[in-house]
């Protein structure tokens, strides 16, 4: 029978935690104990697999033991096992202090088990540390900037936030499949033309860390999704734009600005990830407000950015659509699941907008003409809204589900479904790829109402062509 592992810490000295041998001394005033750092390199493997770094990090960020920036650095990693190698490979340097604090960092997040093959690991080293109180002064500070207000504990619940589920290590290293010349000169004609380099413009927006009166949840794991898709974007061929932790005016005035770039006016395409808690029709800020996903569209529409007149804009939306799930996985749906892009606000007519730099052409046969007798030339027009296409990760009324080390499941299978496909598949077509790994899937989470729930994605589109994203054609 294996011998339980202890709960409770050796008995170290938490002064003068450094070798026996004063003359052979590795250990100055930022470095961490030998043993300490033996048991952490012992165990690098399991704790890279495992480690829940989101909510970690902010503890950790808390007690000074890493900075902004370092957090910053680690999550501009993609994935979260470099990710989690990164800050394995920072810990050692962050001073005398550092272990006790990611222990304790490790029992704070729920990730006890974690601590206790440390500890264990620590135990069997059997090193005699004797108290030197004079070595160095614990009082001595690190290098620190502003630290972050602790943020609430994750919990499960049934409010219209996404929720935490099941297990499974980090997302694979992305890469995406080229298309063929044969593809791309068969399918090229009657598809969006997609040549520009780049491709087009892609905005992440991501929010993680909440205030304000809503008590929303911190959204462990979105750091991951937020990588991933920033990854896949570039791989696309897309120039990427990242917002993190934004209010609502902020997103408003910050998406207005992305729609407004001059670049579009040279690029064929454009990207727009939305990723937070939300609610049907919105998504929350970091401050509890919600924007509107009919502003969002607007700010696209012909009317407002004649710059992608005529040309794709993918929109794809992580977040709740204000619902909860009930027992058994069955959804409790607040309102019709009806898939709506909901472009126009009212039922009111589309009057319509000019198209930019568009052909005229004359009046159809039948029409009145002038006082001069002649017909009137006029601009060709659009609808107010059109060449839309719009992802959600739920349905109306439904709960989005989120892993904590691998992120949403939504972005997970639009990453691989897009790096795998978008070869020779036209977008909407992905979508629907997507759809049939998100109907596969449930929640793994024992001893909860959430265990073996389901989710179910939908997309809306006003697109009139293939949309094919044609990765790596025409090459460099």
């Amino acid at each position: 029978m294996a011998t339980p592992i202890a709960r409770s810490r050796p008995a170290l000295p938490l002064k003068g935690l450094i070798t026996a041998d004063r003359g052979c001394r590795v250990l100055g005033v930022c470095g961490m104990h030998p043993d300490h750092q033996e048991a952490l390199k012992k165990n690098r493997v399991v704790l890279a697999k495992q480690l829940l770094l989101s909510e970690l990090l902010e503890h950790l960020l808390e007690k000074d033991i890493i900075t902004l920036e370092m957090r910053e650095h680690i999550q501009a990693k993609v994935g979260s096992f470099s990710q989690n190698v990164e800050l394995l490979n920072l810990l050692p340097k962050r001073g005398p202090q550092a272990f006790d604090a990611f222990c304790m960092a490790l029992r704070e997040t729920k990730q006890g088990h974690l601590e206790d093959l440390l500890l264990s690991t620590l135990s069997g080293l059997q090193h005699v540390l004797p108290p030197l109180s004079r070595d160095y002064d614990l009082g001595l500070s690190l290098p620190v900037s502003e630290s972050c207000p602790p943020h609430k504990q994750l919990r499960l619940s049934a409010e219209a936030v996404e929720h935490s589920l099941d297990n499974g290590d980090g997302p694979p290293c992305l890469q995406v499949k080229p298309c063929t010349p044969e593809f791309y000169q068969a399918h090229s004609q009657l598809a969006y033309r997609l040549k520009s380099r780049p491709r087009g413009l892609a905005l992440v927006l991501s929010n993680v860390h909440f205030t304000g009166e809503k008590d929303l949840e911190f959204r462990s794991g979105g750091d991951v999704d937020h990588s991933t898709l920033v990854a896949l974007f570039k791989l696309l061929g897309y120039q990427v734009h990242v917002l993190l932790d934004q209010t609502a005016q902020e997103m408003q005035e910050k998406l207005q600005n992305f729609a407004q770039m001059p670049t579009h006016r040279v690029t064929d395409s454009c990207i727009v990830a939305l990723l937070s808690h939300g609610v049907e029709g919105g998504i929350y800020g970091v401050d509890g407000k919600v924007l509107q996903l009919q502003e969002v569209f607007r700010l696209f529409d012909n009317a407002n950015c004649p710059s992608l007149q005529n040309k794709p804009k993918m929109f794809f939306i992580q977040a709740c659509r204000g619902g909860a799930i009930g027992s058994l996985g069955h959804l409790l749906l607040f309102t019709a699941a009806t898939a709506s892009l909901a472009l126009l606000p009212t039922d009111e007519t589309d009057r319509g907008v000019d198209q930019q730099d568009g052909k005229s052409h004359a009046q159809a046969p039948g029409c009145e003409e002038s006082d001069a007798g002649q017909q009137e030339l006029l601009k060709m027009r659009l609808p107010t809204r059109s060449d839309m296409i719009c992802g959600y990760a739920c349905l109306r009324g439904t709960a989005a589900m989120r892993n904590t080390k691998r992120g949403s499941w939504y972005i997970e299978a639009l990453a691989q479904v897009f790096s795998e496909r978008a070869c020779d598949t036209h977008v909407a077509d992905m979508l629907v790829k997507v759809n049939g790994l998100i109907k596969e899937r449930e929640g793994y989470a024992p001893g909860t109402e959430f265990h073996r729930c389901k989710e179910m994605s939908e997309y809306c589109s006003t697109l009139c062509r293939h949309l094919y994203l044609f990765p790596g054609h025409p090459p460099v």
